[in-house]
């Protein structure tokens, strides 16, 4: 059970292949938390494509899970593959259907970070183009440390487990800093 100021993160991957990378960052995420963090780890695979006649009291019961459990969440961490230069569609997706409507979404003032494994750039442009939605949703993203891995391949073991302990290091600091905005932002201090 959770304490009155532990702190709640609710990870998604924006990935849906079973080797992804970016999940295996989450599931690496898991293993280095600092006390009085917990993650729990959500799965937007089946979330249907965004369509606006099904807002409001139709909303399907998947997203509207989503949207309970992001409301219900501290802070949130993406794992942020790169495609074509940009998020994923089905990552856009699930922050599209949980951004509705605009004057009522969970993601408005809420703590996010982000991480990503991928090729030569380690989604850099991808982070960056999540960092642009969150304008318009109001997260309030952290900016530092960035961790953008980069040769994903070479850093997880053939069973996906990451296998890199400076990059280990780097997501234990990101959770951190995470946690210490949620506490800032709670004014409980903290950096």
């Amino acid at each position: 059970m959770s304490s009155e100021n532990s702190v709640r993160v609710l990870g998604m991957s924006g990935s849906l292949r079973k080797g992804s990378f970016n999940t295996a960052l989450l599931r690496a995420a898991g293993g280095v938390l600092p006390a009085g963090t917990e993650l729990e780890i959500a799965d937007i695979s089946t979330i249907p494509l965004y369509n606006a006649d099904l807002e409001g009291s139709a909303y399907p019961e998947v997203v509207r899970r989503i949207k309970e459990r992001v409301a219900a969440a501290d802070a949130l961490l993406f794992a942020v593959p790169e495609y074509n230069y940009s998020v994923s569609g089905v990552l856009k997706n699930a922050i599209d259907w949980v951004s509705r409507p605009a004057t009522a979404s969970p993601l408005s003032g809420k703590p996010m970070a982000m991480m990503g494994a991928g090729g030569r750039f380690g989604t850099a442009r991808a982070q960056y183009h999540l960092r642009q939605i969150a304008v318009f949703t109001n997260m309030l993203p952290l900016n530092k440390p960035e961790v953008m891995v980069m040769h994903a391949s070479e850093k997880f073991d053939a069973q996906g487990n990451l296998a890199d302990e400076s990059v280990r290091e780097e997501i234990r600091s990101l959770l951190a800093a995470l946690a210490g905005w949620v506490r800032r932002l709670r004014g409980e201090g903290g950096a």
